[in-house]
């Protein structure tokens, strides 16, 4: 099985939401051959606990804006690991410290990566 036109939109869109905020380390993983019912999981990594919320909120606004359905939302009041859940895509927001003690990479490293195209950042002239 191969990650849907649908989980690798809503993947772009997330990965951008998250890059504008501060988000680091965005890897996604088609995670669609072992679980029947997700298309693909983004990690990203933030900061703080105020960056880790600021992050996961963005993303969830943007999918929100662009006609996706939120499934579920856990850990937003501790902001150490927020989980969404839009069906095809299931995203995870990491304070760093949690992303590296869960490692969900390694325990998912037989997925294929699935490529994030970010959009450029024009930089003003000086």
């Amino acid at each position: 099985m191969v990650a849907t036109d649908s989980g690798r939109r809503m993947l772009q869109i997330a990965a951008a939401a998250a890059e504008s905020k501060g988000g680091e380390d965005l890897v996604g993983l088609d995670v669609s051959e072992p679980l029947p019912l997700v298309d693909i999981f983004l990690l990203v990594t933030g900061r703080s606990e105020r960056n880790v919320a600021a992050i996961a909120d963005e993303i969830e606004d943007k999918l929100l804006e662009s006609g996706f359905k939120r499934l579920r939302r856990e850990g937003r009041s501790e902001a150490r690991w927020v989980l969404l859940d839009f069906g095809d895509l299931v995203v995870h927001v990491f304070h760093e410290d949690e992303r590296v003690y869960y490692g969900l990479e390694r325990l998912w490293k037989d997925c294929p990566v699935v490529p994030i195209e970010l959009p450029e950042r024009v930089t003003p002239a000086p």
